[in-house]
């Protein structure tokens, strides 16, 4: 009994834990990092510091950026936004760090450009074996020479990050469209299976 209970007591105060940690780390580090020299100067003319002026700044430098990214949609400065991705994505180093970082902000923060259509259960890798699939297109895939056979693109999450995975191709005979959503369907994935839709 006291052991469930202790238990219990645990599995709430560690995530309360590690997200205020996290949070607190997160803002020490922008606020020293960006802060550290607008308050030395502060401190040098003014004779006090502003604490979380690094958050302020980097609250303003953020909208700054997403300003730029809305105008560069426009056709006027589409172009120099594509030249900048270009020359990340061409540099060795930098495009090995900035390519995942990106499809896990855009994961996590665009929800609506998902193109994940609806849940399904695949047996791969062989029969017998089910796995949880992400129908990338309500359309079926037209393959030449196919014949009656309706083929579909299914991406298959992987355990624990969804972002990454594999995309296999599937008779729609083969396929079980479940009656849950996307996004129970990754939380199933990330869980490794605990937290069941």
């Amino acid at each position: 009994m006291f052991k469930r209970i202790f238990i219990s007591g645990l599995t709430v105060i560690i995530p309360l834990v590690i997200t205020i940690y996290v949070i607190i780390a997160l803002f020490n580090f922008a606020d020293g990092f960006l802060g550290a020299s607008v308050n030395t100067f502060f401190q040098e003319t003014l004779n006090y510091t502003i604490p979380g002026i690094g958050i302020v700044i980097a609250i303003l430098m953020i909208l700054l950026v997403g300003v730029l990214v809305e105008i560069s949609r426009m056709r006027l400065f589409k172009w120099l936004s594509n030249w900048i991705e270009q020359l990340f994505f061409n540099i060795p180093l930098v495009n090995k760090i900035y390519m995942p970082v990106r499809q896990i902000v855009n994961f996590l923060f665009f929800p609506k450009r998902k193109s994940f259509k609806n849940t399904v259960l695949v047996e791969y890798p062989r029969k017998g074996i089910y796995v949880i699939g992400l129908l990338t297109n309500e359309n079926t895939l037209d393959f030449p020479q196919k014949g009656t056979k309706k083929f579909y693109s299914v991406f298959i999450p992987s355990s624990p990050s969804p972002i990454t995975g594999f995309t296999i191709i599937v008779e729609e005979s083969d396929l079980v469209f479940l009656d849950i959503g996307v996004d129970e369907a990754i939380k199933l994935v990330v869980s490794g299976g605990l937290l069941n839709p």
